[in-house]
């Protein structure tokens, strides 16, 4: 089937986004930085925002277990867009131009449905997408299956129609399960040309 639905992941994707951003201008040095974000405010436990946890709710055993961290945990929440550092290179102006193609643009993300709003009002391309599928606000995260069971029902066509990029294999893997068409996104010429090749855009 040809492809009449292109269906993003946001984070480091179309937005760049790492909490070492963040936390280099908190801590005097990249070891303190690197440990904190390892050690303490893990990908892991940020994982159960992107689940629905509320970032006030997921702190408490946190700052229970080191008080002494408690500003720079809540950092987390209080300076969220301080993580971003813009949108990832050229996907601005490609965004545009499959904007601008006759294909449906969604997006599929795994983000905490509390900093949603914010997060796309900092990035206007964002409010561009016709839907996003955002993981905090359906209580799932990719690569759980229940959540491209949600993405189709939304985008409203088979799976096989639907080209859907992310940066991370496993998720990619989850949704060739449904029949997506899938791009492994490591930067925006190689899903140029993924687009081009699959009939989105034509050059």
């Amino acid at each position: 089937m040809a492809v009449t639905a292109v269906l993003f992941d946001l984070g480091n994707v179309v937005v760049d986004w790492n909490p070492l951003l963040l936390y280099r201008q908190i801590f005097n040095s990249e070891d303190e930085a690197q440990r904190f974000v390892s050690e303490i405010c893990t990908l892991k436990w940020h994982t159960e925002h992107d689940r629905g946890v509320t970032f006030a709710d997921n702190a408490v055993p946190l700052i229970e277990a080191y008080p002494h961290y408690e500003d720079q945990i809540r950092a987390w929440r209080t300076r969220w867009l301080d993580m971003f550092s813009g949108y990832v290179p050229g996907m601005d102006v490609l965004l545009a131009d499959v904007f601008a193609s006759r294909a449906d643009v969604f997006a599929l993300s795994n983000l905490s449905d509390e900093v949603w709003q914010e997060t796309a009002d900092a990035f206007p391309l964002l409010h561009k997408f016709e839907d996003v599928v955002v993981s905090g606000a359906e209580k799932v995260v990719k690569p759980d299956p229940k959540i491209y069971e949600i993405a189709l029902q939304r985008a409203g066509r088979p799976a096989e129609e639907i080209l859907f990029t992310d940066d991370r294999m496993d998720n990619l893997v989850a949704a060739e399960a449904f029949g997506f068409k899938t791009h492994h996104f490591q930067g925006a010429h190689g899903l140029r040309e993924a687009l081009i090749h699959h009939g989105v855009l034509t050059g």
